[in-house]
């Protein structure tokens, strides 16, 4: 009985926090790693997660290298759903608005790609994407590029899981 109630609990904290996502506005504080936080005063608009992604190297040199090209599918909990390909770009499948972002900040993760934080260099469309003007990658799971040697032009596609999080005004 105690378990079932501490799942109850759980769970109904899990929903708190969910439902009142939109109201999140970031501040900094000592604790934090300043470096992939969003500027303060931002609020949160989103919170993804990758359903499917991967990360594609292309041979250079004998060997698999950076920049990599993401292709993955983000899901939230109220069923939207963005694309997030080469651009680096993310376009909502609701409403078709676009954004691209460059790397503002990288927090290196063993085993796994970069946590992020990206700024926004263009918008396109009206939608749940055009008030976002930063992204962070958090959570990084997979994604490394093969250390093992390869054909010059040869490419692999690595997966990878990420949390992604739309800041904005």
């Amino acid at each position: 009985m105690r378990t079932l109630k501490r799942k109850i609990a759980v769970a109904a904290a899990a929903a708190v926090v969910t439902a009142g996502i939109s109201a999140v506005t970031y501040n900094a504080s000592a604790a934090e790693a300043p470096s992939i936080q969003p500027p303060a005063g931002l609020s949160l608009l989103g919170m993804f997660v990758v359903g499917d992604g991967t990360q594609t190297y292309t041979c250079a040199g004998g060997k698999f290298a950076d920049p990599s090209v993401p292709e993955a599918r983000l899901y939230d909990g109220a069923n939207r759903k963005i694309h997030h390909f080469g651009g680096p770009s993310w376009q909502s499948e609701a409403d078709g608005s676009l954004v691209t972002a460059a790397k503002v900040y990288a927090s290196p993760v063993p085993g796994a790609i970069p946590e992020l934080l990206l700024e926004v260099k263009s918008h396109s469309g009206q939608g749940m994407l055009s008030t976002v003007t930063h992204i962070q990658r958090m959570n990084t799971w997979g994604g490394v590029a093969p250390a093992t040697a390869c054909t010059d032009g040869e490419k692999v596609s690595v997966p990878y899981k990420a949390n992604y999080l739309f800041w904005g005004n």
